[in-house]
């Protein structure tokens, strides 16, 4: 049930609409909030609690990672967030104090962040 509905939400984001200005800062917003602690400002693995995870946190900004970017659209992002392999982010999280309030999150956020990680992705090239 939950890899269809994590194939859904990658489908759906195929569908894509302009993004505005508002679109890009509800992205860049959601990943401060809730990726920056391990991934970095710069998507490099280079946050507070980038080593303190087993696998450690990988650099988003490789050309491997780019390509699942761009090849699966939305199914990287969703997927991560949605966590259908287990715990490792909240078990990381917790091991190290780091309290996130529960996020509803939406097709428009799941958008939102991938197209902002797309952009800083190609600025750090």
């Amino acid at each position: 049930m939950k890899i269809s509905f994590i194939a859904t939400l990658g489908i759906l984001s195929l569908i894509q609409t302009p993004l505005s200005f508002a679109d890009n800062v509800n992205g860049k917003n959601l990943y401060l909030q809730r990726c920056s602690m391990c991934h970095g400002l710069d998507l490099k693995a280079t946050g507070p609690l980038a080593n303190k995870s087993n696998p450690a946190t990988p650099n988003l900004t490789t050309s491997a990672f780019k390509k699942r970017l761009n090849d699966y659209p939305g199914v990287i992002v969703s997927s991560i967030i949605l966590r259908p392999n287990g715990d490792l982010i909240p078990k990381t999280l917790r091991e190290n104090g780091v309290k996130l309030s529960p996020y509803s999150w939406g097709i428009k956020d799941l958008r939102d962040l991938n197209q902002y990680m797309n952009g800083m992705i190609s600025k750090n090239r």
